[in-house]
C-alpha cells in the first residue's frame, strides 16, 4: 500500500512542488495544510504515514505544530522543510522529534531519499 503523506506549507507553490515530487514516486498525498494549526487538525483526521512540515508559517509555526503532534502521537514521522540559513531552527526541530529536514528549493532526489528513510 502506498504511504500517505500530509504536506504542510504556507506557500501553495511549495505544496504543489512537493506533491508533484511525491506522487511521481508513488506516494499518496492524503492532505495539505497551510499552517501549524491546520496541520494538527489534518493529522488527527487522516493520520498520515509521514508529514512534511514547513518551519516558518503564520498562525502557528512548524516547530510548535511538530511538538503538539509528537506529544499526541510519539510515533509520528515528520520531516521539516526549511529555507537556507535556518540551521538553529532545524536543530530545534530535530531535538523535538523531527526525522529529517529538506532544504528549499527542493531537490527531488533529496526529498524522496528523506521521505523513504523516514518511512522505513
Amino acid at each position: 500500500m502506498a504511504n500517505k503523506v500530509l504536506i504542510v506549507d504556507d506557500a501553495a507553490f511549495m505544496r504543489m512542488m512537493l506533491k508533484d515530487i511525491l506522487t511521481q514516486h508513488g506516494f499518496v498525498v492524503a492532505g495539505e495544510a497551510q499552517d501549524g494549526k491546520e496541520a494538527i487538525e489534518k493529522f488527527e483526521a487522516i493520520t498520515p504515514d509521514l508529514v512534511t512540515m514547513d518551519i516558518t508559517m503564520p498562525e502557528m509555526d512548524g516547530i510548535s505544530a511538530l511538538k503538539v503532534i509528537k506529544q499526541n502521537h510519539p510515533d509520528a514521522k515528520i520531516i521539516m522543510c526549511s529555507a537556507m540559513g535556518q540551521q538553529a531552527m532545524v536543530i530545534e526541530a530535530i531535538q523535538a522529534g523531527a526525522k529529517d529536514f529538506i532544504v528549499k528549493p527542493f531537490q527531488p532526489e533529496r526529498v524522496v531519499e528523506a521521505v523513504q528513510k523516514a518511512i522505513d
